[in-house]
């Protein structure tokens, strides 16, 4: 990775073409051309905050209704900015939208392209030109672009968080490897996986917007959106002397079937994006997965910085080990596990714990406290090794979480109900 240099942003040339007649924007009313941004952005030394970044999410009209529950749970009306693409024109029924909702807009038509009829996957480069057609849309005053699928749900907090810590006016790349092996090996460690979000800075963004049709036509053959714009940004730096900085520093979620596993095992690092939805089963026992989506905000609305912030401790007297995701999961092992163990996701073949998954959540103003509350969702069915002095935890049905940090195990075989008390760790202490 190149160092970070500043650049002089004035040097940049735009040659951009304007918008078809065909493009629908529901909230521009378009007369003759627009005038897009100047290609020197306004550079403060105020802290990044939300209103300093435009999202740009990718959709379709034939699964908008189903997806759309998604941007709901995380958008936020008049303080989030940016834009829904869809394919085609929206339906009657998606023309009447209240302002709460998503501005919404129709990708460019690709046809205009001379290699059009040569490329592979034209709905892969429609999805990679939204990042052109976001810019276009002329918002002022930006220092990110992030980019993300109509089914991906963002935790806006924790995003201006990390984004806050990069210095927006040289060129950066920030997103996240996948947690698939086979993906990170066909298309390199350092590429970003879009459809749960990566984020463009504002001049990166622009020297793109100049080049990007060009390098469309370099790269015909390729049928990944992530790919292609890993493709494109390497060619902007060695045919246009563009010096990138690339930055892994994203925690989000992009998987398949179970995610639960690994929610429950996130590190103390902040959460980003959840993204395949759909393609997962509900993250919450007994929920479908709109239901479980909106669910779990309930505990990003309260406090997104300790969202699955995993926590470890013990209960000595009972040879218990608690593994508790905040907002999410609680965990209890009959026997004493080592942190190293607590940290991975549960395996297969390991012995699985008792599950207890987040019911409810209250503020305390008197005690200035937040309280989660887990509950079991079923059965565990597995006894304790009694001749190891462990004690079976299947009286328990609830467990109380309140505080952060280092914790302390309050129970008694008398009640169904465990309180773990957070607290600040003390000098030199040592969990184990």
């Amino acid at each position: 990775m190149s160092s970070q240099t500043s650049v002089n942003l004035s040097t940049i040339k735009q040659t951009l073409s304007p918008l078809s007649l065909g493009t629908l924007c529901k909230s521009l009313a378009i007369s003759g051309l627009k005038q897009y941004p100047s290609s020197t952005p306004i550079i403060t030394n105020s802290p990044t905050n939300v209103s300093h970044i435009v999202f740009g999410m990718v959709g379709s009209m034939n699964t908008w209704k189903y997806k759309k529950p998604y941007i709901e749970a995380w958008w936020r009306p008049h303080i989030t900015w940016g834009y829904l693409f869809l394919d085609v024109a929206p339906t009657p029924e998606f023309q009447t939208l209240p302002s709460t909702s998503t501005p919404f807009c129709v990708n460019e038509n690709i046809n205009k392209l001379k290699v059009y009829p040569k490329i592979v996957r034209p709905v892969q480069v429609q999805m990679v030109r939204t990042i052109m057609e976001t810019f276009r849309q002329g918002d002022e005053d930006v220092r990110w672009y992030v980019m993300a699928d109509d089914e991906t749900v963002l935790f806006v907090d924790n995003l201006v968080e990390v984004l806050a810590k990069y210095n927006h006016s040289i060129y950066y790349y920030i997103g996240s490897n996948s947690e698939c092996v086979e993906s990170n090996f066909d298309f390199s460690f350092e590429m970003a996986f879009g459809g749960a979000e990566y984020a463009l800075s504002n001049p990166l963004v622009q020297a793109l917007a100049t080049k990007l049709d060009n390098c469309v036509e370099r790269y015909l053959f390729v049928t990944i959106p992530n790919m292609a714009m890993k493709q494109i940004l390497l060619y902007m730096v060695f045919h246009h002397k563009l010096s990138l900085v690339g930055i892994c520093d994203y925690r989000l979620i992009y998987t398949m079937t179970c995610m639960s596993r690994l929610l429950s095992t996130h590190p103390q690092s902040p959460f980003l994006s959840l993204h395949h939805i759909d393609t997962i089963n509900p993250i919450f026992p007994t929920m479908n997965c709109s239901e479980s989506i909106n669910h779990f905000m309930k505990a990003a609305k309260v406090d997104q910085s300790r969202l699955l912030q995993q926590t470890i401790c013990y209960h000595r007297p009972s040879n218990w080990s608690f593994s508790m995701s905040w907002g999410y999961s609680a965990y209890i092992y009959q026997n004493i596990l080592p942190r190293s163990s607590l940290w991975r996701p549960l395996e297969t073949f390991r012995p699985p714990p008792h599950a207890f998954f987040l019911d409810s959540i209250e503020y305390y103003t008197q005690q200035n406290q937040i309280v989660t509350t887990y509950i079991r969702r079923s059965v565990h069915g597995l006894p304790a090794c009694s001749f190891t002095g462990n004690h079976s935890a299947d009286a328990i049905t609830k467990i109380q979480i309140g505080g952060r940090d280092c914790c302390d195990i309050l129970y008694t075989t008398s009640k169904n109900v465990t309180e773990v008390k957070y607290r600040p760790c003390g000098k030199d202490e040592v969990i184990a």
